[in-house]
């Protein structure tokens, strides 16, 4: 990967609170008009999970969910919604921590949340009863968004769906890429040399997915900003990477399943 002269983080102005059945191709295009933006050849697109999420119908009322026996037990020692629990438990493989107030998952997708990603802050109800999930299928959205774009203005260009997520030792959420479509999502530099001409090792790695989720997050917020995408310019990232290459493999994970590691 190339070290660029600069890089622009540009926000989209003015975008439209989005609705079931949305055209979010054609939202974020009359944004990127009125912001002033016309879309280039490898610029990368970044959107905020949540209105892939609400475009696709990922809207769901905890009143119409019925909680299971498993679902009642782990709302019961964490303070949480049963129903809340249950969609929690539906959208993901592995319970990884649950204690009052928390409970922490592997998602059917692969990483690691809290609540499986399920989320009521802009959802766009002030309803404590609605929820948003994730995207049935992150990699599968850029896919259908980046075509999309590009056949409408014949630029090539990446596109990264995000999540926030919190990190076990440090305070804070960082930006995740769930969903990635035409860019390298992580970068490898083993072999390559250092300043002084020793390789690197195989931990060494850009993941360049999260990186880019991180840094739109900066210029977009997550509170009341009104800015779900933001376009990166500058860097030649293009490539065929998925969501799944910046997924650590459970079997070398030491936090989510410490017992494998206990001598």
């Amino acid at each position: 990967m190339a070290v660029p002269a600069a890089v622009s983080l540009l926000p989209l102005a003015d975008f439209p609170m989005v609705q079931p059945g949305d055209d979010l191709a054609a939202q974020i295009l009359q944004s990127a008009s009125v912001t002033g933006i016309e879309l280039a050849d490898g610029d990368v697109v970044v959107v905020t999970s949540k209105i892939v999420s609400k475009a696709e119908g990922r809207v769901f009322d905890l009143r119409d969910v019925e909680p299971s026996a498993r679902a009642e037990r782990f709302a019961s020692f964490t303070d949480k919604d049963p129903a809340m629990v249950e969609l929690v438990l539906r959208e993901s493989t592995d319970v990884i921590r649950a204690r009052p107030g928390v409970l922490l998952v592997r998602h059917r997708l692969g990483f690691i949340s809290a609540a499986a990603g399920i989320d009521r802050s802009n959802v766009g109800a002030a309803d404590e009863n609605i929820v948003l999930l994730l995207p049935e299928d992150p990699d599968a959205s850029a896919d259908r968004l980046r075509t999309e774009l590009e056949q409408a203005t014949g630029a090539r260009v990446g596109v990264i769906l995000t999540d926030s997520h919190g990190r076990p030792f440090r305070r804070g959420n960082a930006g995740v890429a769930i969903g990635v479509s035409g860019i390298t999502a992580l970068h490898q530099l083993e072999e390559q040399p250092d300043l002084f001409g020793r390789p690197l090792g195989p931990t060494s790695q850009v993941p360049i997915g999260d990186l880019l989720a991180s840094a739109a997050i900066l210029v977009g917020g997550e509170a009341a900003e009104g800015v779900p995408v933001v376009v990166v310019r500058g860097l030649k990232v293009q490539g065929d990477g998925r969501s799944q290459d910046l997924q650590r493999p459970p079997e070398q994970d030491l936090f989510g399943y410490p017992d494998a590691y206990y001598l």
